[in-house]
């Protein structure tokens, strides 16, 4: 008999029909565990839940694969016993992820929230906007979702340039971005968060983005520090939208929620209404490769 612990009822529902000899228990990490759970070894936590790993492991001693619901790994990373496998979500939030990216640059660059600050004041207001057309768009890691935003900016006869950690055929390296901030006319950053991408995005970086260029952020707050950007903004010199920012949730009164030139969202683009079910469908389809013994894909290992 194999035990599968799931976060909780509804994504029971969600997993759908599992193989025969397979038990799935629900639990949400609290003090009261269900029947079964220390034989688990296959288990998917709530996501982007890292309180108390220690004793969560501890419940699961047989737990062989840890499944994530989500792309980032930055809070369980370093934490997993050894002997246990680590799998994210990659793949299963790029679509509405990159989609989201598409429609902060468009947000922007057509000025939509002075359109919308004109409508809510009943005033005619026509201001030039900018097109896509010819912009040459940095993206900022150049994994699943990286591939996803470069594909649609494609569609508007954008420029995608994608930079990762290290240079191959058609990516650039991070090293390089001295040389390639100045002629970005927008900077996606989609890239995981990890020792070496904290603060990445500091005074020096955005001071090399040309006066009047677009910063996106759809990774981790923590990649951007927050200080240096608002004192950008609020300079007029440049733009933003942000996804995710630092501190989460952006508390009332911090100076980003009234800076000029940005768009800001609740970390909301991967919460769309089929979210659910593609990421169960990818934890079905790993629970049979580890029941097969086959290979399981998204494995993370290292510094990811």
């Amino acid at each position: 008999m194999t035990v599968v612990c799931l976060p909780d009822s509804h994504a029971v529902e969600l997993l759908g029909p599992v193989p025969d000899g397979v038990r799935v228990v629900a639990w949400n990490g609290e003090a009261d565990q269900p029947d079964g759970l220390a034989e688990t070894t296959f288990w998917v936590p709530q996501v982007e839940d890292s309180t108390d790993l220690p004793g969560k492991f501890a419940a699961m001693p047989k737990l062989k694969v840890m499944q994530l619901l989500s792309a980032g790994v930055e809070d369980v990373a370093g934490h997993v016993p050894e002997g246990v496998q680590l799998c994210d979500a990659r793949g299963v939030h790029g679509s509405s992820v990159a989609e989201l990216v598409l429609a902060l640059i468009l947000a922007s660059n057509r000025r939509l929230p002075h359109f919308l600050d004109a409508q809510r004041r009943g005033v005619w207001d026509l201001v030039q906007g900018e097109d896509l057309r010819d912009k040459r768009v940095l993206i900022i890691g150049a994994g699943d979702l990286g591939e996803q935003t470069a594909r649609r900016l494609r569609s508007f006869d954008a420029e995608p340039v994608l930079v990762a950690h290290s240079a191959r055929d058609g990516v650039h390296a991070t090293a390089e971005l001295p040389d390639l901030l100045p002629d970005a006319d927008v900077v996606v950053l989609t890239l995981p968060l990890t020792s070496k991408t904290e603060g990445l995005v500091d005074a020096e970086f955005l001071a090399s983005m040309p006066a009047g260029s677009l910063l996106v952020n759809v990774a981790r707050g923590k990649i951007v520090d927050t200080d240096a950007l608002v004192a950008e903004l609020t300079s007029g010199r440049l733009r933003a939208a942000l996804d995710v920012v630092e501190p989460e949730p952006l508390p009332e009164g911090h100076p980003l929620w009234s800076a000029p030139g940005v768009i800001i969202t609740p970390h909301a683009a991967g919460d769309i209404t089929q979210a659910g079910a593609r990421a169960f469908a990818l934890v079905n389809a790993q629970l049979r490769r580890y029941l097969a013994g086959e290979p399981l894909i998204n494995v993370v290992e290292g510094d990811y």
